[in-house]
């Protein structure tokens, strides 16, 4: 074995600790790009083969009623590829066994065949046969919720008729990949379900014989979405068209793609900052390894020994830990990626998902890796391969000391000789202490960015079901209905109070920009479905104007007093400049707001409502379901408890799964700072403490002088820690926040406590290990060396 390969040999066991306190940082950042690029490509590798094997819209609209004869029609539209005619509806659902009311969608497909766009992929039995009229298709996320099979039957309310429906088949589409009701925000698949019945069967229940009233197309290639779009429109605006829209904004795509930006916000933006660390913490063990081995250098130079051959040695002991963190990286990423394939397999349902590590991935988290440690390195291998023999065998020039701050009277009275020493040794080398602190600041701040989302969403849940949704059910009408059925639902068993709403799609404009969303018109003073100013206090619904959530008008660029282009997508399809009244905060969705009576005046309509919100006693429950189960105008009924502990579960099993991982990894992270720093002080201060013990200092006082001078670099770190941490947690706060939800920028005191006391508690273990190493220095050996 070469002698540079015995001496590579011979560093990498004398800084084991060093090498694996930062081989565990280079692990936590590999395995976060893993967990990441893993699981986003195994999301949208699935997506686009669903997408593409099915053929999935490109472009949908739904109406009230047009002839099936415009199909042909709308066929030549150019830039069409493909057109499907369909009927759909909302249905209420009985499934035996379950007590609480189910919601569903019932969409046809034509007789005898698959559809031409959106086809399903049958999962268990087949779709349903020409001439059975009562046969459905059913999801495949319901079918599993329930433990309902091919063959089985459940109980449908099909425009106020009650019909008995056998299950031909389990299927599942891409049109329905992330399953959602309406106005939900997560799937519930035990009380919401998709189901399809043939054309001719679905038409009948719903008066549509030959007539459609819901349209999906697929576009040729290099076509303008927005020029089909609108002529779409042009041509559907007499039938009752609310609106077409392209695959962007339709409810489960859209829901992918927030998935999708948020997995690749997690997976550049975190192992950014955690190779960062790794980096720094390199170019600090470097640059410390190079001057103790400053005259090992020189002798190697002097037996004939290159530039090369030097900075190749110290490269490679950089690449030894580069690949030890990597190896162990990417092999807890994989097992974490696997732990997640089947949680991301329950919320979007494709017919297949594969979670593997690509090839590509792997030598990406190598390169970015292996980058960071190069830039950490760098620097510090230079100039060992740049020492000339002469100079590096002499002694180093002896530094020029003088009587600083420290050694003031007051402070020589107040202070011992070993804290006397702590101090000037601190303060003789600001580079070197400044860099410590900086070292563990980051292991502070990183404890902190892992630790701050749990309480930002506690207050999430706390703000959006506390004071925004105070209801208990929430009611969907089948259509807009008058005022007067208030007092009907008033008097059904276990209301304690209703407050009705009217809402209606629109489209927003403001210049170039546009959005697709709802505008919900409410009381006045709302008391069940509030909305919130800056400190979440509850606001008056103004008479006059429009309240957006300030995330909207941000995106629109619009402010408090300025106009903004309004085209309602319902009825008489009209387009109304209104100005803007102010801004609300909600941490959840995204949509407009107006007092409901001026709402129904803008849309030359009496005093309509679209559903209502209801107060109840949670002990009469069953009885007012089941009256609600007998009324066919209500198209839907959510409960309020059960979005909630959907939210909860999917915040939990998502992103605070995620952000525990990176709790976990920060806690190693900030232990393996402490100690490298720790044992490179030992290192470099071993034969300054031997020259006390030779002089009389007790060990206590040597001790002293190595764990004092470790507990000021903490302490002196942490406000450090908490400034970086708070900058990190909010650029990740801003980086993940999307129409979906938008968390709370929190930072209680508890979570910097927190970050505190995690730092705190690794240099407590680090001096708990130095302190055996303290008890055997060898004085003799260790006042031979230079």
């Amino acid at each position: 074995m070469r002698a540079l390969h015995r001496k590579l040999l011979r560093d990498l066991l004398g800084f084991k600790g060093q090498v694996a306190a930062i081989a565990v940082v280079i692990a936590a950042g590999v395995m976060v790009l893993i967990i990441g690029a893993t699981t986003l490509d195994a999301v949208r590798q699935a997506q686009q083969a669903f997408y593409q094997s099915h053929q999935f819209a490109e472009v949908f609209s739904e109406l009230k009623r047009a002839p099936e004869s415009l199909g042909e029609v709308l066929g030549g539209i150019a830039g069409v590829n493909l057109v499907e005619t369909r009927v759909q509806a909302p249905v209420r659902l009985e499934i035996a066994g379950f007590d609480d009311p189910v919601r569903g969608l019932v969409l046809s497909v034509p007789e005898g065949r698959q559809p031409l766009v959106n086809r399903l992929a049958v999962r268990a039995g087949s779709l349903p046969k020409p001439g059975h009229d009562y046969q459905a298709a059913i999801s495949e996320p319901l079918a599993e919720a329930h433990g309902l099979r091919p063959g089985d039957s459940l109980r449908a309310i099909i425009n106020g008729r009650l019909e008995t429906l056998t299950i031909s088949g389990v299927v599942l589409s891409p049109e329905f990949v992330y399953q959602v009701g309406p106005a939900d925000l997560l799937p519930d698949y035990e009380r919401y379900g998709v189901l399809w019945m043939g054309r001719r069967a679905l038409g009948r229940a719903f008066d549509m014989d030959g007539a459609f009233n819901s349209v999906v197309l697929t576009l040729q290639a290099g076509a303008d979405e927005r020029g089909v779009i609108e002529a779409l429109d042009d041509l559907l605006a007499p039938y009752g068209s609310v609106g077409a829209y392209g695959r962007a904004d339709q409810p489960s795509h859209f829901f992918i793609k927030e998935e999708i930006a948020q997995l690749r916000v997690m997976g550049t933006l975190l192992p950014a900052v955690f190779l960062g660390v790794a980096a720094f913490l390199l170019h600090v063990l470097m640059a410390r390894v190079v001057r103790t081995q400053r005259q090992q250098v020189a002798i190697l130079k002097a037996f004939g020994y290159g530039k090369g051959a030097i900075a190749l040695h110290y490269l490679l002991f950089t690449a030894v830990i580069v690949v030890l963190g990597a190896v162990l990286g990417m092999t807890l990423g994989a097992w974490a990626a696997e732990g997640l394939a089947g949680l991301y397999a329950e919320y979007f349902r494709f017919p297949e998902m594969h979670f593997r590590v690509a090839p590509r991935v792997i030598a990406l988290a190598l390169l970015i890796a292996a980058g960071a440690a190069l830039s950490g390195t760098w620097q510090a291998v230079r100039g060992a391969a740049a020492q000339q023999p002469a100079s590096a065998m002499r002694p180093p020039t002896p530094e020029r000391f003088a009587r600083g701050r420290c050694e003031g009277a007051l402070l020589r009275r107040l202070l011992d000789q070993p804290s006397r020493i702590i101090l000037r040794n601190l303060a003789r080398h600001p580079i070197k202490s400044g860099l410590s602190v900086l070292g563990i600041a980051l292991s502070v701040a990183l404890l902190l960015l892992g630790s701050y989302q749990f309480g930002s969403v506690t207050r999430l849940m706390e703000i959006q079901y506390g004071k925004v949704l105070r209801m208990d059910q929430h009611l969907i009408f089948t259509e807009p209905t008058s005022e007067g059925a208030l007092a009907e639902l008033r008097a059904l068993p276990g209301v304690l109070y209703v407050e009705p709403y009217r809402s209606v799609p629109v489209r927003l404009r403001k210049g170039v920009r546009e959005y697709r969303t709802s505008i919900y018109g409410l009381e006045s003073r709302p008391r069940l479905r509030q909305v919130l100013d800056a400190r979440h206090a509850p606001v008056t619904v103004p008479e006059e104007g429009l309240l957006l959530t300030s995330y909207l008008a941000e995106y629109l660029g619009v402010h408090p007093g300025e106009t903004l282009r309004v085209e309602i997508m319902e009825g008489r399809r009209r387009t109304l400049d209104l100005t803007l009244a102010a801004t609300v905060e909600e941490p959840v969705g995204v949509s407009a707001y107006m007092e409901r009576r001026t709402l129904n005046r803008l849309l030359g309509e009496g005093p309509a409502m679209s559903g209502a919100w209801l107060l109840t006693d949670a002990h009469r429950e069953a009885a007012l379901f089941e009256r609600l189960w007998e009324m066919p105008r209500i198209a839907g009924i959510g409960m309020i408890s059960q979005a909630e502990a959907h939210l909860r579960d999917y915040l939990d099993s998502t992103m605070l799964m995620f952000m525990g991982i990176l709790l976990l990894l920060a806690a190693s992270i900030a232990f393996a700072v402490v100690y490298n720093n720790a044992r490179i002080t030992l290192a470099e201060r071993e034969r300054e403490l031997a020259t006390l013990r030779v002089l009389g200092f007790s060990r206590g006082e040597v001790a002293w002088i190595l764990v004092g001078e470790i507990i000021l670099l903490t302490l002196g770190a942490i406000p450090l820690g908490w400034l970086l941490g708070s900058g990190l947690a909010w650029l990740v706060n801003q980086a993940i926040s999307a129409d979906m939800f938008r968390l709370p920028f929190v930072l209680e005191p508890s979570i910097y406590a927190f970050s505190a006391a995690g730092v705190v508690l690794a240099a407590l273990l680090s001096v708990g290990l130095m302190a055996r190493r303290l008890a055997r220095i060898d004085m003799v050996s260790s006042l031979k060396t230079e």
